[in-house]
């Protein structure tokens, strides 16, 4: 079973807990395989009775988020657990130790040669060469076919309509280079939504929705807090922020570490820029709200005074970050980990962080009124055996 360093228990651990306030966000980065810390994020939060109103996923967030949003509250966990086990690499060798550091580059050959049932297999048309014209619609080295018709199974797209909780995926158009965010609160959403926002190249083809082709959100943003943080009407929140890529790190010494260094700087992308604006906007907000109060009634009143003040708000978000941590001698391929261990850690590892900031309840500090955002970081960067 993983460890990792005892936490100082927060003097609120004993508390009873108080409901975070405002709509309850859960934001879910890209990662393939580190993915499985999102589950046991959302099953931390069920059981704590904390169900969200809005998941917004980019790339496996958004196949967890469809999951979610795809099913019944009490079916839920259930159908995430079915389509993380179905993902999961079987050894044919069952003599070889789990814990020896010989099966996880087997499984990472299966993958890359085999591909994942239920979720990608090769792409026999890439097997013509690089420079072959395939069209975008195929020019992949795997088919993610099997991945819809696995979403199918386990996901209802008209109950992820319903808008209980409201559903948002992330995608790059691959003609234009635009980020698009396809929300059900805007448009009903189907497979096609949710593997668009998984086509990440030159692993797997772009999907086509209304016409154009979409690759991964991960291309542009792997972190799809702006969404959030931009949304209008705006609405005071709690987000749930799950962070699957570690941002900082040691020095590389081998060209072997640099490649995982530089995929964790990308994909970790741009959360920590977009909150500090985020931060700054919102006080903004504040602030012209609050000169809006010193004005005479007279003054409030008018026309042109009204469309000044609209641009300031009350509203306050309760970041709470949550970053999974890393498992002992992972690499660059840490996202193809399918392994059953693997998935395992990284999803005990998830449940357990979440169980930790819930019992903290950050949301209850002290809160300046000149702000709007507040990020309470919830940091598990410690090696996990």
């Amino acid at each position: 079973m993983p460890r990792r360093a005892t936490k100082k228990r927060s003097a609120q651990s004993d508390a009873v807990l108080t409901r975070p306030p405002g709509q309850i966000v859960l934001v879910l980065q890209g990662g393939g395989a580190l993915g499985a810390y999102q589950v046991g994020v959302y099953q931390a939060l069920h059981e704590a009775g904390i169900e969200p109103d809005w998941v917004i996923g980019t790339s496996i967030g958004a196949i967890n988020a469809a999951l979610i949003a795809g099913n019944e509250p009490e079916q839920r966990l259930a159908q995430m657990h079915a389509f993380w086990d179905a993902l999961q690499w079987r050894s044919p060798f069952a003599l070889i130790p789990a814990g020896s550091g010989v099966l996880n580059p087997l499984a990472n050959l299966s993958i890359l040669t085999q591909g994942v049932p239920g979720f990608f297999k090769p792409n026999p048309a890439s097997w013509w060469g690089l420079t072959t014209p395939l069209g975008v619609d195929e020019a992949a080295f795997y088919d993610t076919a099997p991945l819809r018709e696995t979403l199918h199974s386990h996901c209802n797209f008209g109950r992820a309509n319903r808008g209980a909780p409201r559903l948002t995926v992330g995608a790059v158009n691959a003609r234009t280079g635009a980020m698009k965010y396809f929300d059900s609160r805007e448009e009903p959403l189907r497979v096609e939504h949710v593997m668009a926002s998984g086509a990440l190249p030159p692993a797997f083809p772009a999907i086509r929705i209304d016409g154009e082709p979409y690759w991964d959100g991960g291309v542009y943003s792997n972190t799809p807090i702006e969404a959030v943080l931009d949304d209008n009407p705006r609405k005071s929140s709690t987000i749930f922020a799950i962070q699957l890529w570690n941002p900082t790190g040691e020095e590389p010494e081998s060209i072997w570490e640099v490649f995982g260094r530089q995929k964790e700087i990308q994909y970790a992308s741009r959360a920590d820029t977009h909150i500090a604006r985020q931060k700054q906007i919102h006080r903004l907000r504040h602030v012209i709200s609050q000169l809006g109060q010193q004005l005479p009634e007279s003054k409030r009143n008018s026309a042109a005074v009204r469309e000044l003040l609209a641009w300031g708000c009350r509203t306050n978000m309760h970041i709470v970050h949550l970053h999974a941590p890393r498992l002992a001698a992972e690499d660059h391929t840490k996202d193809i980990d399918f392994t059953p261990a693997g998935v395992r850690a990284r999803c005990e590892a998830g449940y357990r962080d979440t169980k930790e900031a819930i019992a903290e309840q950050p949301w209850n500090c002290a809160i300046d009124p000149l702000e709007g955002v507040f990020v309470h970081d919830h940091d598990s960067t410690e090696e996990m055996a």
